[in-house]
């Protein structure tokens, strides 16, 4: 369907179409009660919008919400807080209603404190049950005000405590994944001969394969290391895992610590030896853009031109491979007879392989065109869309070398 496209996002339905265009008038009325050049300003906006004050239902509002949390960290690297007013910060916004000072003039001004407390009357003279009256009353008041303020005072330490813990595994990601990227083809300090795998698929049938010099040092560290996932210029450069259940690195990350941020890990019924169709590696759409939070920018046709070329090495071999595919899907209920892409592993026939293709290609946001036969290898990238309930944002790629 040609010409559904908002904010430089294409989008396959005139569902996705419309909730795309609530969301972009939603982010411009919010651009308009927010100078985004006051720091404050800003940084108050992103907290409101971690506390789920705004909701977004498109892509188009994950790419503000990612804009915000951007600017927002860049002023508060320069120390600034959501207290902080620029001298000049609001004359861009009364730049836009220069009538606005004048619609102060003709009226009365208000009288000062000064003034007002001069007509105040004073408490000795009420009579003395009025007084008892008017104390009990200013005592209620003074422990309401009292119970206000330890309550803001607790929704404060808490809403800091959140985001203490949320930045300390934020920066902890970075800077594991940054050391682990050190390690990378590094061995200096994997020890003794080259690791070996032994895979015992039957009584009759075992494998030994030799993992790659790149990751011997990574391998050591972790067993469950099965490759690398790197996309040039992007962030998406990590290890990826591989357990018997999908649950363990949902919130696990490379060093088998808790982390909310994840690690990237591959469908447990996929096989790196006995290569399925289709490899699935699963990742977190994080807000600060780790793991695969960034991974919808492949909604846009010119960003998909850009990163045309994915780099999976299993710890046994390198692949190269090139986008396909680039479409959003839902997690379905068993019971619903529909295309559902995480159930596709392996084609027993062209006839299924062709199937799936056509499945996929319907469900594609533009014509990238790439194409596949059956006998080519998949590899498909999948992460959470807030689009819709149990949404998914997948990039599928064909190995190409």
């Amino acid at each position: 369907m040609e010409g559904l496209e908002v904010a430089g996002r294409r989008f396959r339905t005139e569902a996705d179409y419309q909730a795309a265009l609530r969301d972009k008038a939603k982010i411009e009325k919010i651009r308009a009660q927010v100078n985004m050049e006051q720091p404050g300003e800003v940084i108050a906006l992103y907290a409101d919008m971690q506390a789920g004050k705004y909701r977004f239902e498109t892509v188009v509002g994950n790419d503000f919400d990612d804009e915000i949390y951007e600017l927002a960290q860049e002023y508060k690297s320069r120390g600034y807080d959501k207290d902080t007013r620029l001298p000049a910060g609001r004359g861009r916004r009364q730049a836009k209603n220069p009538a606005g000072a004048a619609k102060t003039e003709g009226r009365k001004p208000k009288a000062s404190g000064k003034r007002g407390r001069e007509n105040e009357v004073p408490l000795e003279a009420y009579d003395k049950n009025m007084q008892a009256v008017i104390r009990r009353e200013l005592k209620k008041r003074e422990l309401r005000r009292r119970l206000l303020l330890a309550a803001f005072s607790m929704a404060a330490v808490a809403c800091f405590a959140y985001f203490g813990i949320y930045y300390y595994f934020a920066d902890r990601t970075e800077s594991g994944y940054e050391s682990l990227a050190g390690l990378k083809g590094n061995t200096t300090l994997a020890s003794g001969a080259p690791a070996t795998v032994t895979i015992h698929y039957s009584e009759e049938e075992d494998v030994e394969l030799e993992v790659l010099e790149e990751y011997q040092t990574l391998y050591q560290k972790n067993k469950s290391l099965i490759g690398w996932l790197k996309i040039d210029g992007t962030d998406i450069d990590y290890p990826v895992m591989q357990t018997t259940n999908n649950e363990y690195y949902l919130d696990h990350n490379f060093d088998q610590e808790y982390d909310r941020n994840g690690s990237l890990f591959l469908d447990k019924d996929c096989s790196v030896v006995h290569r399925n169709t289709n490899l699935i590696i699963y990742g977190h759409h994080m807000r600060s853009g780790r793991m695969f939070g960034k991974l919808n920018k492949y909604s846009s046709e010119d960003y998909c031109k850009e990163h045309s070329t994915i780099q999976f090495d299993t710890i046994y071999e390198k692949g190269t491979y090139e986008v396909m595919y680039v479409f959003r899907s839902k997690i379905y209920n068993e019971d619903e007879i529909v295309f559902k892409y995480y159930q596709f592993l392996d084609a027993a026939s062209e006839k299924e392989f062709d199937s799936n293709m056509q499945e996929m290609a319907a469900l594609s946001l533009y014509d990238t065109g790439v194409t596949a036969s059956y006998g080519d290898e998949l590899l498909t990238l999948s992460t959470c869309d807030n689009s819709e309930q149990d949404g998914r944002f997948v990039v599928v790629a064909k190995r190409i070398e």
